[in-house]
């Protein structure tokens, strides 16, 4: 079987090495293109997957446009059995109805819930306690093709979307693996999905990562860490911009207590920084703010005592 693998950043790297490792014939990358970057914005960097693909002498395209004949041309030209997808952007039709075997997406989801760009961030935003990896063939809808196989994972309370990234790209690739070898051995049997219990995880803004403090400490604390550790969430604080990584909840012991509004900041100025949310106190444990280094609550504290709190 001869397959193109196309994807991005590190999370595709695992998928992409599980394949290599076990003997199949990789005939072409398809990744982003190189993107000027680092210190001055002036060094060209490259992406996960293409910084793999070279080390393991994988041939590379780089199309800027998907739709580019030459680039249409050339894939083709590869004749290729299967096309794999893992976090890369959406495919032109002409593209994926392009392999025999069709085309295969391995989605952070477990679908249909969560059908869209951000599915693990929404998955800890929304509270959920398990979530999971889909592998389906590519039709026209976004991520509403024909299933293969899901597998689940739990989230735990205070995980953040970084933690479950890690975890996932690991059985994202378990699962690609076996999908292919299912493909392989033609012993796959697709299953529709049910797009009536369809939900959606539409791309992250930095605008809407602003913490409103009118809800609970339990949606504050899930917002947090389903945008931890990137875009990350954040609020103003004496006037600048704080990121804010990881926190802890204090629910009020009555329903009404707290002398103090909604969103005020609170401190000892040595301990502990923890903001008024409708129920109870949200504790900031590991934050940022904005032109300095991320540090833990305590270490930010003792170098800014200056800051009027």
């Amino acid at each position: 079987m001869k397959i193109v693998f196309m994807g991005t950043p590190d999370f595709a790297v695992a998928s992409l090495d599980i394949l290599v490792k076990n003997g199949y014939n990789i005939v072409g990358i398809v990744t982003a293109t190189d993107k000027l970057g680092g210190r001055g914005g002036k060094q060209l960097l490259q992406s996960a997957v293409k910084q793999y693909a070279v080390a393991n002498q994988l041939p590379v395209l780089q199309p800027e446009k998907l739709k580019n004949p030459e680039f249409v041309t050339t894939l083709r030209g590869l004749n290729a059995d299967l096309f794999v997808v893992v976090a890369f952007r959406m495919l032109p039709e002409i593209v994926w109805t392009m392999p025999p075997l069709g085309t295969i997406n391995v989605h952070g989801s477990l679908l249909p819930k969560y059908r869209g760009a951000a599915p693990i961030n929404w998955a800890v935003i929304n509270g959920e306690t398990e979530t999971g990896v889909t592998t389906f063939f590519l039709k026209h809808e976004i991520d509403t093709g024909d299933v293969i196989f899901r597998e689940k994972m739990p989230i735990g309370a205070d995980e953040t979307v970084g933690d479950i990234h890690d975890k996932m790209m690991v059985l994202g690739a378990e699962t690609l693996l076996k999908t292919v070898q299912a493909i392989d051995n033609n012993t796959v049997v697709p299953q529709p999905q049910p797009n009536e219990a369809a939900t959606h995880a539409p791309k992250i803004f930095h605008e809407t990562c602003s913490i409103d403090f009118t809800k609970t400490v339990g949606e504050v604390h899930n917002f947090v860490r389903g945008l931890s550790p990137y875009p990350t969430a954040w609020t103003i604080f004496n006037g600048l911009k704080l990121k804010i990584f990881r926190t802890t909840k204090e629910v009020f012991d009555t329903p009404q207590y707290s002398e103090h509004e909604v969103g005020k900041i609170l401190s000892d100025g040595k301990t502990y920084l923890k903001v008024v949310c409708s129920d109870g106190f949200i504790h900031l444990l590991d934050v940022q703010l904005e032109g300095r280094k991320r540090m833990l609550v305590r270490d930010f504290l003792n170098g800014y005592q200056y800051v009027s709190l």
